[in-house]
Order: C-alpha cells, then structure tokens, then sequence
C-alpha cells in the first residue's frame, strides 16, 4: 500500500511540476530546459512530460516518510507516516502517527503541511519537522480517518435466502 502511495505521489509531483514549467502557450518543436531543470516537450496523446532534475524547492514524498515530527522543547512527538494528495495532485496534509510502540497502539493524525517547521538535524541530509504543539495536545487531536470505499450490494434475484434467514411458510409468498 505505502508504495503505491509513494508511486501515485512520485507521478504527481511529475505531472505538476511539468505543468508548472510549461510557460509558452505556443507550440514548439524543440525541447527547451526551464528554471527547474524540466524539460517540456510538446505533449500528445500518448506523449509524457519528463522532469530530469529535482531542485532545491522540490521534495519527495519519500524523504518525509519515517521523519521526525517534535515539539517545540527538540523532543520528538511523532513521526511521519504517510502523505495525502488531492485529485490536483496539490499536498493537503502529513499523516503523522502519535504514541504507541513500533505502530502498536499508534494514532494517526492529519496536519497541513503549513503548521510545520522544516529544522536541521543532526546531519545536514537529515531533516526534521517542528509542531508548536506537545505530544499531549497531538494525542489530543481528531484521529484521522482513511477513506473505505462503499462496498458493493449485491444485487442477487435468484431468490435465494441469506443464511439464516427462516424458511418461508406455505401462506407466505417468496
């Protein structure tokens, strides 16, 4: 599940950031790097849209899975455990899991990405996420719901009885 998570958000972030390149609404022939290091060509039925470089304002949904959510003391209150995406491919919050042991017992709360400060770790490649919020007041917070699909009715005609269903009498009609 993670990794089809992290696969949607990976062609995501593509799709939005060569939308986001493309700055000539005139067709053009030849394949021109931009700012960002994206380069866009025409786009067809069929034809894709390659990014070939990251930059430095743009994040992979993986460097923030496992990081370390703390408060505003250093201490660490939480970690990262997913990301969610609307359908414009737009981040609408980190999913962060709160207490528990190793996931046991663990809650999943839902925070915009804008209540975060990024920090510095030990290590300049390892990054941190800052709340101004303790770990109290995250236990605190609204669980977060994953969405569960409808499941599908069944719409059986064969006249058949659920189990258990008592058998109609001569009088009744089925």
């Amino acid at each position: 599940m993670l990794k089809r998570i992290m696969a949607v958000a990976a062609v995501s972030g593509l799709a939005l950031t060569s939308a986001l390149a493309q700055t000539s609404t005139s067709p053009s022939t030849s394949s021109t790097p931009s700012a960002t290091g994206t380069t866009s060509t025409p786009s067809a039925a069929g034809k894709a849209d390659f990014v070939a470089k990251q930059s430095s304002e743009q994040h992979l949904a993986s460097k923030f899975n496992g990081t370390d959510v703390i408060g505003t003391d250093d201490k660490k209150i939480g970690d990262v455990s997913d990301v969610l995406f609307d359908k414009d491919h737009k981040v609408i919050a980190f999913i962060v899991g709160v207490g528990g042991f190793l996931g046991i017992g663990q809650k999943d709360v839902a925070i915009a990405p804008a209540s975060f400060k990024a920090v510095p770790g030990k290590d300049p490649s390892d990054m941190k996420l800052q709340l101004s919020m303790t770990k109290d007041e995250l236990k605190a917070a609204p669980t977060f719901e994953r969405y569960q699909p409808p499941r599908p009715v069944s719409s059986d005609t064969s006249g058949t009885r659920p189990m258990g269903a008592p058998s109609p009498t001569p009088t009744q009609k089925q």
